[in-house]
């Protein structure tokens, strides 16, 4: 059963990761309009690594309980400054993103909650 939720259940939370992260580097000009600062392209290379070291942190077992913390207040910030104004318009694909991003976030921080600061998922 440890396979099933800890190995397995860590690939399939990081790997989809390391996937929007590199949609982040491959869409940057169309993901740009999405972001509410100024800079919007360099905002989306930065979170698109931030993403992807988060994967990895993930995946290997790395600082993952830092990684999870960090994950989890970006997903709430992008739920917060994207997500949320549309859902509030009524877009019912804002609403949708809007609690996608918030149940990662808080899958973030149990995977988090899992990891002290030096082991490796054990408790």
């Amino acid at each position: 059963m440890d396979l099933l939720t800890n190995k397995a259940g860590r690939y399939l939370y990081g790997v989809p990761f390391a996937i929007f992260g590199l949609f982040h580097f491959l869409n940057a000009g169309a993901m740009s309009g999405m972001v509410p600062l100024p800079g919007g392209v360099f905002w989306v290379y930065l979170t698109g690594l931030a993403l992807l070291a988060a994967s990895v942190s993930i995946l290997i077992e790395v600082k993952t309980r830092l990684a999870g913390i960090l994950l989890g207040v970006m997903l709430i910030i992008f739920a917060l400054s994207i997500h949320l104004p549309g859902a509030i318009d009524g877009s019912q694909a804002s609403t949708s993103n809007l609690l996608k991003d918030l149940a990662l976030a808080g899958a973030a921080w149990v995977v988090a909650g899992k990891y002290g600061e030096d082991t490796a998922g054990e408790e």
